[in-house]
C-alpha cells in the first residue's frame, strides 16, 4: 500500500467512523480516482452512498467492490443493499459465499445477522449475532438483535440473559426493556413493573416513552392492574397519535379501490396462472392469525414460510407505479389490468428466498393479505384462503395492545380506539365483498369457536385446506420452528381462554367503540 493511498484509506475509514459521510465520499472518491480498480474505494464510496440514501448509487460500487476483493465485509454490506432493494434471491446467495470467508470485524458480523433475519431465517442469523456481541460485548444494538432472535427461536431463558446484560450496560434501552416486558407472562412476585414505572418517568423522547408505556402496560395487565393497564396505554397513544398525521381517509382509499377494481381485476387474464396451492392466512392483525399458522406447520405437509411481503411486492411490480407507498388506489388500479398469473409467478419466485422445504406445502401469514384476496384468487386457482375473525371489541382492544412496527405508516390506525374501529368496520364490509365476489374461495375461523372446539374447527380448518387429518395439529404449541410476531409467547402455550371476551372488563372505556359499531350495523352479541 502507496503512502498516499494509505492515508486517503486511514482518512476515509475514519471519517466513516465518526459518521462522517461527506468526509467519507471525498476521500473514497480520491482513493477511485488515483486508482479505478481499488476495491476498497469503491466499497467506502458505496457506504457513503448508502448512508446518503442513495442505495441504487451505491449497489455498483459495493458490486465493484466485491467483483475486485471477494472479502466477507464486503459481501455482507452487499448483502444488505440487496435485501433493502428486496432482492432477496440475490441477498441470500451473497450470504452464502460470505459463509465461506466469514468478516472478521462485528459490524459485518451483525449485518449478515440481520440480512438472514430479513429472510426468515432466524436460526443462521444467530451465530452471527452471536459473534458479533463475542467481538463487542458491550455493543447495545448487537446484544438486542442477538436476544430478539433467541426470542424467536423459543430461547426465552437466554433471551432474558443478554436483556439483563443490555439493560445493566444501557438502562434507558427502551427497546429492551419493551422485549423483556413481551417474552413471558409476569407474576405479582417477578415483574419489571417498578423498574419500567422509574424508567418511563425519565424518557425524553416520543419513541422511548411509546416503548416503555406499552412495556409498563402489559406487565400491569400480568400481574391483574387491568384497568390500569389500559389507562397507561390509553395516555401513552393518546400523546403518541398526536404526533402522527394520520387520517382514515387514507387506509379507506385503497378499502375502496379494491372494491372499485374488481370487475376489472376479474375479467384480466391469468395465463399460465401457478397450480402451486399456497395457505394465505389473512385477518386483522392480533385475532388469532399466528396460532393458525401455527397449526396448520404443524402438520407434516406444511412449513410456516412467515408474513411475507410477496404478494403485496409483486402487485405493486406488475403495476409499475412509481408512488413511493406499496399499496394505494393508483397501484391497484393499474395491477388490475395486469396478468395475473405472471404475478403468482412473481409472488412464488420472491416467496421462495424465505422458504426451507420446497417438498411441502407453505403458508402465508401476512395478514394485510385481505386486501389482495382478489389477486390471490386469480393468480392462485389452487390457492386456501383462510381468514380469521375475532369479537369486533377484542380485536379493538387486541389492536389497541400491541405495539406494531412503529416505523411502518400501515399500522397508524392503531393508536386511537375509534381509528381502529373504523378500520375494522371497513375491514368487515370489504370481506362480505369477497365472500360475495368469490364465494367459497375463503375461510372464516372464529376465534372464540377455536377456542371453545379446539378439535372440531381444527378438523375444518385442514379440510378446506386439502390437508388430512394429523394429531400435531392439536399440539401446535411444541411446534419448535421459529415465531417472529408478538404472538411468540402465546402460541408456545396449549389454547388458552384468557383472551376471550377480554374487552368486557373495560366496557366504560370502550362504550365509544360500541357505540360506533352500533351505528355502523356490527353486530356484538
Amino acid at each position: 500500500m502507496t503512502s498516499l493511498r494509505a492515508k486517503l484509506v486511514s482518512a476515509a475509514r475514519g471519517a466513516l467512523s465518526r459518521g462522517d459521510l461527506a468526509g467519507t465520499q471525498r476521500h473514497a472518491t480520491a482513493l477511485v480516482a488515483n486508482d479505478a480498480k481499488d476495491a476498497e474505494g469503491h466499497f467506502l464510496l458505496g457506504i457513503a452512498e448508502a448512508g446518503s440514501g442513495r442505495i441504487r448509487l451505491a449497489l455498483p460500487h459495493l458490486q465493484q467492490a466485491v467483483a475486485l476483493d471477494a472479502q466477507g465485509e464486503y459481501r455482507a454490506q452487499l448483502a444488505r443493499l440487496l435485501i433493502m432493494l428486496r432482492q432477496d434471491g440475490e441477498a441470500a446467495a451473497m450470504l452464502q459465499a460470505a459463509e465461506a470467508t466469514p468478516p472478521s470485524d462485528a459490524l459485518s458480523r451483525d449485518t449478515m445477522g440481520c440480512v438472514y433475519a430479513r429472510l426468515g431465517d432466524h436460526a443462521a442469523a444467530l451465530p452471527h449475532f452471536i459473534e458479533a456481541v463475542r467481538l463487542e460485548p458491550r455493543n447495545s444494538e448487537y446484544l438486542y438483535n442477538q436476544a430478539v432472535t433467541l426470542n424467536f427461536l423459543g430461547r426465552v431463558d437466554a433471551a432474558d440473559t443478554a436483556l439483563g446484560t443490555l439493560i445493566a450496560l444501557e438502562p434507558g434501552h427502551a427497546r429492551a426493556h419493551h422485549l423483556l416486558a413481551s417474552l413471558r407472562k409476569q407474576s405479582p412476585d417477578t415483574n419489571h413493573i417498578d423498574r419500567l414505572t422509574s424508567t418511563h418517568a425519565q424518557a425524553r423522547d416520543d419513541r422511548s416513552k411509546l416503548l416503555l408505556g406499552y412495556a409498563l402496560s402489559k406487565e400491569l395487565e400480568d400481574v391483574g392492574r387491568a384497568q390500569e393497564a389500559l389507562a397507561q396505554l390509553c395516555a401513552v397513544n393518546k400523546a403518541y397519535r398526536q404526533s402522527l398525521p394520520y387520517s382514515f381517509a387514507q387506509d379507506a382509499a385503497a378499502f375502496d379501490a379494491m372494491e372499485a377494481h374488481w370487475p376489472q381485476l376479474a375479467a384480466a387474464p391469468a395465463s399460465d396462472a401457478p397450480q402451486d396451492s399456497p395457505i394465505f392466512v389473512i385477518g386483522m392483525p392480533r385475532t388469532g392469525t399466528t396460532l393458525i399458522d401455527r397449526i396448520l406447520s404443524s402438520h407434516p405437509d406444511v412449513e410456516s414460510a412467515g408474513e411475507l411481503q410477496a404478494m403485496p411486492l409483486a402487485v405493486k411490480k406488475a403495476s409499475a407505479t412509481r408512488s413511493p407507498v406499496i399499496l394505494d388506489p393508483e397501484t391497484i388500479a393499474a395491477a388490475a389490468i395486469r396478468d395475473a398469473g405472471a404475478i403468482g409467478h412473481d409472488y412464488l419466485r420472491i416467496a421462495s428466498h424465505h422458504r426451507r422445504d420446497t417438498s411441502r406445502r407453505f403458508t402465508d401469514k401476512f395478514p394485510g393479505n385481505f386486501h389482495y384476496v382478489g389477486f390471490i384468487a386469480r393468480a392462485f386457482p389452487q390457492a386456501r384462503i383462510v381468514c380469521l375473525r375475532r369479537h369486533p371489541m377484542d380485536t379493538v382492544l387486541s389492536n389497541f395492545r400491541n405495539l406494531f412496527a412503529i416505523s411502518s405508516r400501515y399500522y397508524d390506525y392503531s393508536y386511537d380506539l375509534l381509528d381502529i374501529a373504523a378500520y375494522y368496520a371497513r375491514f368487515d364490509r370489504l370481506m362480505r365483498f369477497w365472500h360475495q365476489a368469490l364465494p367459497g374461495r375463503v375461510l372464516d375461523v372464529r376465534y372464540e369457536d377455536l377456542v371453545a372446539d379446539q378439535e372440531g374447527q381444527t378438523s375444518r380448518l385442514l379440510a378446506h385446506c386439502g390437508l388430512d387429518w394429523d394429531e400435531a395439529c392439536l399440539n401446535f404449541h411444541t411446534n419448535s420452528a421459529p415465531v417472529s410476531t408478538p404472538s411468540a409467547a402465546q402460541v408456545r402455550r396449549p389454547l388458552y381462554k384468557d383472551a376471550v371476551a377480554r374487552w368486557k372488563q373495560h366496557e366504560d372505556v370502550l362504550a365509544p367503540v360500541a357505540r360506533f359499531f352500533e351505528r355502523a350495523g356490527i353486530a356484538l352479541d
